[in-house]
């Protein structure tokens, strides 16, 4: 009777020592071999995986009327007006860059629209807002009045995102294109290179 007794516990102890083993090659090979099998498929297939650590990590504004609404040039006055009553050169310089990013905004919802040059033609004016803002820090800083640095770490942060941008829309819109989109390439390096010497 002790025997028989022994054996049945033998028996439920090996039943639940196999299920837990299975469930553990079961979950290794979830977590490893599949994820390594795919990774192995898609390298030797030539497939990329985009990252979202391949982008920067800065957000936009909305970018509101678009330059093709009939009531784009109310937006127009309005930011000479914001313009023109600024007047502090780091307030200014703040503007700029909303208004810089704010274009770059748009010309992407521009080219999402079919619409490529206009969207070319607004990034342009974005980037010739932001080149204005380097030599606004610049008076400042002998002025006495220097930016924060935060405020420089986020031009920076805006510059790389435009920079980003460009090249998106140097691989996505025609190739008839690229002149001009070069040409809007070469103010944000010479923008970039302004931003480092502050």
């Amino acid at each position: 009777m002790v025997r028989g007794c022994f054996f049945r516990v033998f028996y439920v102890y090996s039943r639940c020592l196999m299920k837990n083993i299975a469930r553990l090659i079961l979950i290794v090979f979830t977590l490893v071999v599949l994820p390594l099998t795919a990774y192995f498929v898609m390298e030797s297939s030539g497939a990329t995986i985009d990252t979202a650590a391949n982008k920067v990590a800065y957000d936009l504004p909305y970018p509101g009327i678009l330059p093709d609404h009939p009531l784009y040039f109310v937006k127009i006055i309005r930011d000479r007006i914001t313009e023109f009553v600024s007047r502090d050169t780091i307030k200014k310089a703040e503007v700029y860059l909303l208004f810089s990013d704010k274009r770059v905004s748009m010309s992407m919802s521009l080219a999402e629209k079919g619409k490529n040059k206009q969207a070319i033609e607004t990034f342009s004016k974005a980037e010739k807002y932001f080149i204005k803002i380097p030599p606004l820090l610049k008076t400042a800083k002998k002025q006495g009045s220097a930016a924060p640095s935060s405020f420089v770490e986020t031009l920076k942060l805006s510059n790389s995102k435009h920079r980003e941008l460009i090249n998106e829309l140097l691989k996505t819109l025609p190739a008839g294109l690229n002149e001009s989109l070069n040409e809007v390439l070469n103010i944000n390096n010479e923008i970039k290179s302004d931003l480092e010497s502050l």
